[in-house]
């Protein structure tokens, strides 16, 4: 497989990703993915931001989370999120300090 066909590849499987969290399944919560798999849509917008970054491109937190959200972050918040239990907000702590860092 050629270089530029990959990158297509890769590119349209993101896509697909983006489009199954969205719309597909816009009920599964930010923190439970975060609890099991170690990443959320706050995660790819973070990469996203990182791989612009990359190329020169200035980007900022709420302008990746508005692309890969599709729409300004608190909106997608009010419409899908739900509050997190106790459980939940233990098991991130966790995960987030696994696979991210330090909260905050």
């Amino acid at each position: 497989m050629d270089e530029e066909t990959r990158i297509r590849i890769e590119a349209a499987t993101y896509r697909r990703l983006v489009q199954h969290l969205m719309q597909d399944r816009p009920e599964v919560q930010n923190i439970d993915m975060m609890n099991l798999a170690g990443f959320c849509r706050n995660c790819l917008s973070r990469w996203y931001q990182e791989a612009a970054e990359r190329e020169g491109i200035d980007l900022d937190k709420a302008g990746a989370r508005a692309i890969v959200y599709g729409m300004p972050y608190d909106e997608w918040q009010a419409r899908h999120q739900r509050p997190a239990t106790a459980e939940q907000q233990a098991a991130f702590e966790k995960a987030f300090a696994e696979n991210v860092g330090k909260p905050g």
